[in-house]
């Protein structure tokens, strides 16, 4: 995917990173995931337990006493957008407690992490701190990456042949309409690209509403164009044509080739040469439950993205010769997220259906010599559990609060009132979720399919914080965050 030009600059760029590690070593931690996956959130909620000593039962440098402190300080590279972490944080705590705004560009923070090694030789020798620098980027992006590898009559073919497919033929109808009347070997025609572009635009938006909840929605920045909205680099669409087609010379294919091939040369490579091949740690943010309400193809087409994301990813086992020359990514967790809209005796059941959904992707990047973990995970978890008797039976639920004007059943909720849901159990067999089923999720008799649909959807509010004898807690809630902490960094705080 690259060239010896972009490998050379890789190795000058990864060998100035080591001789800056020397006095106190780094690690930088990519944090991604595909729309609504919670990215921002993760990344405050981390930061923000680690700031000031949340409960990390799991973690042990802090369930050891060994982390004397955790605080922020300037990050390493000046060109890159800081993490807005303050402010994310107030919409978390604040008066009128909301989820922060979504990821939409590269973004970067560092948090440095003063310790004390278990080991004698560490506590002796070792440098006693830890950069922990986290990169922040949206996974629309990295989606992009396997276009480093596909010409542009390659990928055409492949998004064609996809649109044509249930379920998105339906959104694609417009766009399909369109793409009938275009013949490549016409003359070069902008009014023609530029409609193509916004109606292949609206398809990749439309597959993306939860109705469908479609992952593999590649070239990520025409969802996100940022400062490149209406360029020739972001205005192509795919042709209909054989993947081995030739573009004759001014022709409309030549056109929409020439804008393919300057989207990966603006857009996606100065993407993996600056952020993504100098990665040391990977969290990979996944919204399975989202997939799950959306039904098997939902499922299908997020195994097909997340495999192809994690091809481009370098996983191998870390030396200092590969922090040198090409950095590996020897630490990658698969995190199903939103863990705190399901009962906890369904937790290890969504674990083992992102294992299943991301098996070919670990077994290779553990081939590789690189440590995989999946968890279910809630970075803040906004809801309670309950027990709520129904006639002879007693339910499992959870207890929340619904975001303002949110409608369930009917009703339209003030963001205020609590409600208990039952949200339903995964199936035992993760195989399973792959079979076409009216529904994925388990409930008993006295729960109609209607009523367990109707509360599919429900999007909670973040959750006050908690009080205590001595006053206003300081720890977000979670599930498993400190798990997923001691995996990416406790061997580097041994």
């Amino acid at each position: 995917m690259t060239s010896i030009a972009d490998e050379a600059r890789l190795a000058v760029g990864n060998l100035v990173d080591f001789a800056t590690g020397l006095a106190t070593p780094s690690v930088r931690l990519g944090v991604t995931g595909l729309s609504r996956a919670g990215k921002t959130v993760f990344i405050t909620a981390l930061v923000h337990n680690l700031v000031h000593g949340g409960r990390l039962p799991v973690f042990d440098a802090m369930a050891q006493g060994r982390l004397a402190r955790a605080h922020l300080d300037p990050q390493p590279d000046d060109a890159v957008p800081r993490f807005d972490y303050e402010a994310h944080v107030e919409a978390l705590i604040g008066k009128n407690r909301r989820w922060p705004e979504s990821t939409r560009q590269v973004s970067e923070l560092r948090v440095t992490l003063e310790y004390e090694s278990a080991t004698f030789w560490g506590r002796n020798v070792g440098p006693g701190r830890l950069h922990l620098d986290i990169v922040d980027y949206p996974g629309e992006w990295l989606l992009d990456l396997p276009l480093l590898g596909q010409s542009y009559a390659e990928w055409s073919a492949r998004a064609v042949s996809l649109s044509r497919a249930a379920p998105r033929d339906k959104p694609a109808a417009q766009w399909h309409a369109f793409l009938a009347t275009l013949n490549p070997d016409a003359a070069e025609d902008e009014a023609a690209a530029r409609q193509a572009a916004s109606l292949f635009t609206e398809y990749l938006r439309a597959c993306r509403d939860e109705r469908f909840s479609l992952s593999a929605l590649p070239p990520g920045r025409f969802l996100m164009p940022g400062d490149l909205e209406n360029s020739p680099a972001l205005t192509f669409a795919p042709l209909d044509v054989a993947p081995d087609a030739r573009a004759e010379r001014g022709s409309l294919m030549a056109m929409m080739e020439r804008r393919y091939e300057a989207y990966k040369s603006v857009v996606v490579k100065p993407f993996f040469r600056d952020h993504f091949a100098r990665l040391d740690r990977q969290v990979v943010l996944v919204d399975a439950l989202q997939a799950l309400n959306a039904g098997p193809s939902a499922i299908a087409d997020l195994e097909a993205a997340l495999t192809e994301i994690l091809a481009c990813f370098r996983p191998g086992r870390s030396s200092w010769l590969s922090r040198i020359l090409m950095r590996r990514v020897d630490r990658i967790v698969f995190a199903a997220t939103k863990a705190d809209h399901l009962h906890h005796r369904s937790h290890d059941r969504l674990e083992a259906i992102l294992a299943r959904i991301v098996q070919a992707a670990a077994e290779r990047a553990a081939f590789a010599g690189a440590d995989v973990d999946v968890v279910a995970l809630a970075s803040v978890r906004a809801t309670r559990e309950a027990t709520v008797r129904r006639g002879r039976e007693t339910l499992d639920c959870i207890v929340g609060t619904p975001q303002k004007g949110q409608r369930i059943a009917g009703e339209t909720f003030d963001g205020q009132e609590e409600i208990a849901i039952f949200p339903g159990d995964l199936p035992a067999d993760p195989e399973s979720v792959f079979q076409h089923s009216e529904s994925i999720f388990e409930v008993p008799e006295s729960v109609s399919e209607d009523e367990a649909e109707a509360y599919r959807f429900v999007r909670f509010r973040p959750p006050p914080l908690q009080r205590t004898a001595e006053g206003l807690s300081l720890s977000l809630p979670h599930i498993r965050l400190d798990r997923t902490l001691q995996f990416l960094l406790g061997d580097r705080l041994a």
